[in-house]
């Protein structure tokens, strides 16, 4: 019991798995205390008991799985496009001189553009349908993560410091050649760094997932939860952001579970 309070103390997985636990059921019934008590008005915070009551209405009324599919195929497609090309690309930015001193710079000031007022140029380019929203998603992803690869290169050559670079010194005594460097020394550094990032970039995708949905609101969970707050159906509205929580746990576990098979050499 005292490891729970112990200053800059750790907890074994089972404990902390237990204590969590505890805590969501804590803020669950704080949840139920303050909506039976009428503190706060239902149209801000509904009863958590209405909330899991929304869901067969939800599925009937608002083709709720369809909509789940929707969403996470336009997260999973999203992130094939943005990966696809922020991969190679981060690559060549970060192992290149010249690429790197056009490039680099100019690549980590477009991270400052804000997302949604971009949305017009992709539906110019793309229309409104599917693709439309899964490219605008991507390039949301795109811009966050080729940064992130180059740096992790960079982070790998120590450029300030070359001769302080154990890996890419061992590398070139034993007489690697590039694509043997690459493939040994570069791709597996880097990707174990930035599947980590990509991992930390699940909460932060379904926000732009949202914002494309709403672009037409032809499908999905941001764009049914668009229609239900303009309908003041409150507890349909934190139903369904629930369900986006639970999707994104999920997501999480199976990047934590893939993690030492696909990195079974170097966890």
């Amino acid at each position: 019991m005292l490891d729970l309070l112990k200053f800059g103390g750790s907890l074994s997985n089972k404990k902390a798995t237990i204590t969590g636990i505890v805590g969501g059921i804590v803020l669950l019934c704080l949840w139920y205390l303050i909506t039976i008590t009428g503190f706060i008005s239902p149209k801000i915070l509904p009863n958590p008991v209405d909330v899991v009551l929304s869901v067969p209405e939800l599925i009937k009324e608002r083709e709720l799985f369809s909509n789940i599919w929707y969403t996470i195929s336009l997260n999973l497609k999203g992130y094939f496009y943005a990966l696809l090309i922020a991969i190679p690309l981060g690559f060549i930015i970060g192992i290149y001189p010249l690429p790197r001193a056009m490039f680099q710079k100019p690549f980590e000031a477009i991270r400052f553009l804000p997302l949604p007022v971009t949305s017009g140029i992709f539906v110019t380019i793309f229309g409104l349908g599917f693709d439309m929203k899964a490219s605008f998603l991507a390039f949301g992803i795109l811009i966050y993560i080729l940064p992130v690869v180059t740096q992790r290169v960079l982070d790998l050559q120590n450029v300030d410091n070359p001769t302080d670079n154990v890996y890419i010194q061992t590398a070139n005594t034993i007489g690697m050649s590039n694509w043997q460097k690459f493939r040994y020394v570069y791709w597996p550094y880097v990707m174990e760094k930035v599947y980590g990032d990509i991992r930390s970039l699940v909460a932060i995708s379904y926000t732009y997932v949202t914002i494309a949905e709403n672009i037409n609101k032809e499908g999905g969970i941001g764009a049914t939860i668009n229609t239900l707050t303009r309908q003041s159906d409150m507890s349909s509205v934190y139903c369904l952001l629930f369900i986006i929580i639970i999707i994104g746990i999920i997501q999480d576990i199976i990047f934590k579970k893939l993690e030492p098979i696909i990195f079974k050499h170097h966890c």
